[in-house]
């Protein structure tokens, strides 16, 4: 991979704290932050606006096929529109989190996701994060990471990223973020796994600075940067 388009993956299952650490290690060094899953949730999204089903692949793929996706880069991170509308709060609603598993399982939408992220080392050096970045996108990724975390640690920060205020809220996080692992394990296509190579991470006992500083560092040394 050349030099002037270099890619970070930083792949892990839901509320890892990959999200977060990889916005800003970008920052950290420079390159454009990429959130691969933003673009399952705006099919998902979209899906849903046209009164599909998530679960029909035909209908899911049709979807997809028509989306009239456009990339651009704004605030340090490669974005997109879908039909000239960029969605944020909207990718982001219980509905979308609770279908964006069967779309992101459909062969036709994963082989299209990841042409569309090849695509975007036109813009530069990329930290892409995502499930299957270092497996699946960019095998040859020049670094790659696999952010975990214990069960109820990711379910903890999750219910907190919410602001749900139910006292049992945690425990439904729990059960929803271990039902989001087994399908996302479990598909036939891109399943959710640490690459071979990549440096694996517990990120239970540790700040998102602390993980960023580390990540970043290790960038900054294969560049020859002390």
């Amino acid at each position: 991979m050349s030099s002037k388009a270099q890619v970070i993956a930083i792949d892990g299952p839901s509320a890892s704290g990959k999200s977060t650490v990889a916005r800003k290690v970008a920052a950290a060094v420079g390159w454009l932050y990429v959130d691969s899953g933003a673009l399952y949730r705006g099919i998902t999204w979209k899906v849903l606006e046209e009164g599909g089903d998530p679960a029909n692949p035909a209908q899911v793929v049709d979807c997809a096929a028509r989306l009239g996706i456009e990339f651009f880069v704004a605030s340090g991170a490669v974005r997109f529109r879908i039909a000239g509308v960029e969605p944020v709060a909207e990718i982001r609603t219980d509905r979308v989190n609770e279908r964006v598993s069967e779309v992101a399982a459909v062969p036709e939408v994963r082989a299209a996701v990841t042409d569309w992220l090849r695509g975007m080392r036109k813009f530069g050096s990329l930290v892409m994060e995502g499930r299957d970045i270092g497996t699946v996108v960019f095998p040859d990724a020049d670094l790659k990471y696999y952010l975990d975390a214990s069960p109820e640690e990711r379910a903890r920060r999750r219910h907190a990223e919410t602001k749900a205020a139910e006292a049992d809220g945690v425990g439904r996080v729990l059960v929803s973020l271990q039902n989001r692992d087994r399908k996302d394990s479990a598909r036939k296509t891109a399943p959710l796994r640490a690459a071979p190579e990549a440096r694996v991470l517990d990120t239970t006992g540790l700040t998102v600075d602390q993980v960023v500083e580390r990540i970043a560092g290790e960038i900054g040394r294969q560049r020859g940067i002390p």
